[in-house]
């Protein structure tokens, strides 16, 4: 339903926030659906005509960044983030990426800023 949403002007922004805090856990992890969801947000942010499409790509690098190996030497990593083998929703999302890399690409180069563009591109093995 929330998906659906993002493709209506009216409930757009309401259902990308909606979404976004059902497939966050926080500030600090991913809801374990994320790697379900992630080829439709890939998609779904590829797609010109979607009205929360700014928010998308936003989200997508907030997935990128959440999807990234944590370091098992890393105790204070460990202990905010859990271990890699505790979310193994982290190495699914970077499959995904990976698996719709040409998309990535192409989404990673309408963002702006450098850091952003690299992230997402990291996500799916790019660089």
């Amino acid at each position: 339903m929330l998906l659906r949403a993002l493709l209506d002007r009216e409930a757009a922004s309401e259902a990308e926030r909606a979404l976004t805090n059902s497939l966050l856990d926080g500030i600090t992890a991913m809801n374990v659906a994320m790697p379900t969801a992630l080829p439709f947000l890939l998609r779904l942010a590829s797609d010109p005509r979607v009205p929360a499409r700014s928010e998308l790509l936003d989200l997508l690098v907030t997935i990128a960044e959440f999807s990234e190996s944590i370091d098992a030497d890393d105790e204070v990593s460990v202990l905010w983030f859990g271990s890699d083998s505790e979310h193994p929703e982290r190495e699914e999302c970077r499959a995904v990426f990976t698996q719709h890399a040409g998309v990535v690409a192409t989404l990673a180069e309408e963002l702006a800023d450098p850091g952003r563009r690299t992230k997402l591109r990291q996500a799916a093995g790019i660089l």
